[in-house]
């Protein structure tokens, strides 16, 4: 096969690159209309982060878009940021950025090839069917080349896929291994069934929880599609602003977002409200790609016992089965998920670091890391929630 050259650009908005393009690479499995695998790298849930303002000026995280181009064709593009902090990563590297500064270095502003404020694992490196080898390669070279010769401290690609992640290993930047809780659909016609796979006191617990929840005084609505209305917005936004003035001191995401969302975004979504008294008191936005549903954000107005683990959880699962999805993935850290029958699945980022003693002592880090990771998702899963036929006899 002849050698490809490509040539890299970097491109400071969406609005320069054209949606069908950014798509053809992003979810190239959509084209024909169906569903995308990942509703994060599309280009209607990117713009609508860069429209809404929840991206850009004042936020820490400044489009720059990597793009690679093959004989003028769009074949590779990577959601690139110039980030002035380490909020809405998911990925932890505060003391790391500590450590460079405390030895006289300057850490931010660095590189991030990520879906801003989003653990959900997906590719990041987006190549367009035909060029998945070179076109990877040339898009990480690309954005070291970058960091390179502009003397920036760092790039990480944060929740990328396995696949990436061992590529990228391969041709020298660093592997992290982390773990979230995630839900997996073992072919279920219901809920039963699932609640048949756990043991007897977990089975009971969930049963306990739900009725709790459900007694709350009020309904429980899921909504999606053309059946979300801009009151459904209003009444989420409130949540969304309680819960991220406890996590974040600021939200995220702006108001306009949502307006956005309702526009382009709401095939994506279902949201799970709970009505009482005719005022909705709770909520929780989940997005939904091919195979899986993402549980992204819960607020609430008045706190009834389990109302959270119902919406964000339970209901969940009643979707993805509904829906004959493979999973759910309920977002960032979490251990009272497994009680709730969500197992621990690594994550995946690569890092690369200018300096390189201060690369190879992060390198050393990230090996005992990941050892440490492989023991705790063992040990979680073999204390996890389903049953084993030995305790069963013995209940």
């Amino acid at each position: 096969m002849q050698e490809q050259e490509f040539e890299i650009r970097i491109i400071p908005s969406l609005r320069a690159i054209d949606a069908q393009d950014w798509d053809a690479c992003a979810c190239p499995e959509a084209t024909d209309g169906a569903r995308p695998n990942d509703p994060f790298t599309t280009y209607r849930f990117l713009s609508a982060l860069e429209e809404s303002g929840s991206v850009g000026t004042g936020t820490g995280w400044q489009p720059q878009y990597l793009t690679a181009y093959v004989s003028g064709q769009l074949i590779g593009v990577a959601p690139m940021y110039v980030k002035s902090h380490s909020q809405g990563e998911y990925i932890f590297d505060h003391n790391w950025a500590h450590a460079y500064e405390r030895a006289g270095g300057r850490y931010y502003p660095k590189l991030q090839i990520a879906v801003p404020h989003t653990p959900a694992t997906g590719r990041r490196l987006l190549v367009r069917p035909g060029f998945e080898d070179a076109g990877t390669a040339a898009l990480i070279q690309g954005a070291v080349q970058l960091a390179d010769n502009n003397n920036i401290s760092s790039l990480h690609l944060t929740f990328c896929t396995e696949e990436e992640a061992q590529r990228g290993a391969a041709i020298g930047l660093m592997l992290r291994k982390t773990q979230q809780f995630h839900w997996q659909n073992d072919s279920y016609a219901q809920f039963d069934d699932f609640l048949a796979s756990l043991s007897s006191r977990k089975r009971k617990n969930i049963r306990k929880e739900r009725r709790q929840a459900q007694n709350f005084g009020g309904e429980i609505h899921t909504i999606t599609g053309d059946a979300l209305q801009p009151e459904h917005w209003d009444a989420f936004w409130r949540f969304y602003q309680d819960t991220g003035a406890r996590k974040w001191g600021t939200p995220y995401l702006t108001r306009r977002f949502f307006d956005i969302a309702q526009e382009t975004l709401r095939d994506d979504i279902a949201l799970v409200l709970a009505e009482r008294n005719d005022r909705w008191v709770a909520g929780a936005l989940n997005f939904i790609g091919a195979q899986a549903l993402y549980g992204r954000y819960w607020g609430c107005t008045e706190h009834h016992p389990c109302l959270h683990f119902e919406l964000c959880y339970y209901r969940a699962i009643d979707i993805a089965i509904e829906m004959g999805l493979d999973r759910v993935e309920a977002g960032a850290q979490g251990e009272h998920k497994l009680a709730r029958g969500y197992l621990p699945n690594p994550t995946w980022s690569l890092h690369w670091v200018n300096d390189p003693s201060f690369a190879n002592a992060i390198d050393s880090y990230l090996k005992a890391e990941r050892d440490a990771v492989d023991e705790e998702i063992n040990v979680l899963t073999e204390f996890g929630p389903f049953r084993r036929a030995d305790v069963e006899e013995q209940e």
